[in-house]
């Protein structure tokens, strides 16, 4: 697919989500019709999971499972980003503060247990009080309180009025709802309990369960939710160590869908093979750099601390990155250059780190000799720099060589790189483990806000020990700004003063892509703006 194709891929991100409700598949979801449902089918991913506790998981392996057992407040229908009754029987603000649930009533877990209530003020207590560093609770900060008044009723108090993005939090990864019978009130639960207590209502349960290996799954008959009765009777998720292997079983039908990572020259190779198909969808996930403040070379915790030098380094990194080269050589047009923390297609979106660095988006070394000459810093710098080689994809290797080799060039740093698989790669990412490290985010949902508030006000998710009160104060008037309008300029100021800073290099953004076997259907259906899989969609 050439460059303008992928683009307006990458631009249907930013639609709104609104605009997408009537792309494909039946109203009632998934299933939604009466027909017989499918047999088993089969999905490959090197994406790992880490956690089946929704506390303590923030990451698109986790969720994707999360996704097929849990159910929220909220969801969308497959071929849309449109939060709409989920759990759910109504849900609006009630005042400027308050967002009221009514809950369907006579609802219960696959084991039996009564779905509440009381279910749903305890997941989102729990979230908010484990506050696990792996986990989502970040999304929650608005929430001042919440309350049960009766068995069908939820009320939601907020700090802020008129946030923008609360019925997409409620369909987010801070949102499954967890059986209160099951899970601890102040600690998490490991898989294999969750898998044994049957604390699942979703559209599928887990009948087997080997981390990271094996997941069968089957049609949960009880679920009552937006999704509706899945099209197939039962799934697997098989997980790869080596993308190649999964390539091949794709290719030789030994799985129906592989999804998440295979590498860029693997896709294009794929579109030559008549037996598969390649489905892309609309596009968000965006790869970057995060910096941590306290261990990067002058960092807060450094020997030689000093916050000028720091950034200095940060600058001088922006200036010698060059996206359009990693862009074109190691992912062959199937990623674009990314010039700012919230990516193009989104309300908002502009170019700071283009305007602020390098010469119009090309590297510059004259510029980045002077910002480390005029800090006094001595070069070359030497840097610790991590990457992770399996969830983001084989890809990231070649990426990041080439990163080390850009820097290195240029006579001002010395870069020792090293990768960690991302079970490991995860939490010592945010445990002070990497001075400067690699990642990635596919969001949660298809809003500007969610490129920015889970992650810099006070360090975020990130726990990079980034903390800016400017960009806080932005952050947090664009979340209840109503004005559209004002709404954008304060997204603009954020990402501008986000790109003075430098908590994170933004450097590519990709699409959705699936490969799928010949005579698999509904793959496309579920590559929507909600950037949820859905394993229920497919059929053969």
């Amino acid at each position: 697919m050439n460059k303008k194709a992928w683009q307006g891929v990458i631009a249907l991100a930013g639609v709104s989500a609104f605009a997408l409700t009537a792309c494909t598949g039946p109203t009632g979801g998934a299933g939604g019709s009466s027909a017989a449902a499918s047999g088993p089918i089969a999905y490959g991913t090197t994406d790992k999971v880490t956690a089946l506790d929704p506390a303590g998981a923030y990451d698109n392996g986790s969720f994707m499972v999360m996704n097929q057992v849990y159910s929220f407040l909220l969801n969308s229908k497959p071929g849309s980003a449109d939060p709409v009754p989920d759990l759910a029987e109504s849900a609006s603000f009630t005042s400027p503060t308050e967002y009221t649930v009514k809950l369907k009533p006579g609802l219960k877990w696959a084991n039996g247990h009564t779905l509440d209530s009381k279910d749903v003020k305890f997941s989102f207590d729990r979230q908010t009080k484990i506050n696990d560093p792996a986990g989502p609770a970040s999304l929650l900060t608005n929430i001042e309180s919440i309350t049960a008044p009766d068995a069908n009723t939820v009320v939601f108090k907020l700090k802020q009025a008129n946030d923008q993005t609360f019925a997409q939090i409620l369909s987010s990864p801070a949102a499954p709802i967890v059986d209160d019978e099951v899970f601890p009130a102040d600690k998490l639960l490991d898989d294999d309990s969750i898998v044994k207590a049957k604390a699942f209502y979703g559209q599928y349960t887990i009948d087997t369960y080997k981390k990271n290996e094996l997941i069968s799954f089957k049609a949960f008959p009880d679920y009552q939710g937006v999704l509706g009765k899945p099209a197939n009777d039962a799934a697997t998720i098989k997980y790869y160590a080596d993308p190649t292997n999964m390539k091949l079983d794709i290719q030789q039908g030994n799985i129906d869908v592989a999804n998440r990572s295979l590498s860029a020259t693997d896709v294009d190779d794929l579109k030559k093979d008549s037996k598969v198909k390649v489905n892309v969808g609309p596009g968000g996930e965006i790869r970057y750099i995060t910096f941590n403040f306290d261990t990067m070379p002058f960092g807060a915790k450094a020997a030689d601390a000093d916050p000028a030098k720091a950034l200095a380094v940060r600058q001088a990194v922006a200036n010698l990155v060059d996206r359009q080269s990693i862009a074109d050589q190691v992912y062959k047009g199937t990623y674009l250059p990314l010039y700012s923390n919230v990516p193009s297609g989104f309300l908002g979106a502009n170019e700071s780190f283009k305007d602020a660095y390098g010469d119009a988006g090309k590297p510059s070394l004259d510029k980045a000799k002077k910002v480390l000459a005029d800090a006094g810093v001595t070069t070359p710098v030497s840097m610790n720099l991590q990457y992770n080689p399996d969830h983001y994809g084989k890809s990231s290797g070649d990426e990041y060589a080439m990163i080390k080799d850009q820097l290195e060039k240029s006579g001002l740093f010395k870069v020792n790189l090293q990768s960690t698989e991302w079970v490991t790669y995860s939490k010592a990412s945010r445990a002070d483990e990497y001075p400067l490290f690699q990642f990635g985010w596919f969001p949660d949902f298809s809003d500007a806000d969610n490129y920015l508030t889970p992650f810099f006000p006070e360090g975020g998710f990130l726990k990079n020990h980034y903390n800016n009160p400017t960009v806080n104060d932005l952050i947090s008037k664009q979340l209840t700004t109503v004005d559209k309008t004002e709404r954008e300029s304060t997204i603009k100021d954020a990402q501008n003063a986000l790109a003075k800073d430098i908590s994170t290099l933004p450097l590519l953004q990709g699409a959705q892509v699936a490969i799928s076997g010949n005579g698999v259907k509904g793959v496309d259906s579920t590559l929507d703006a909600s950037f949820k899989f859905r394993l229920g969609t497919i059929s053969k």
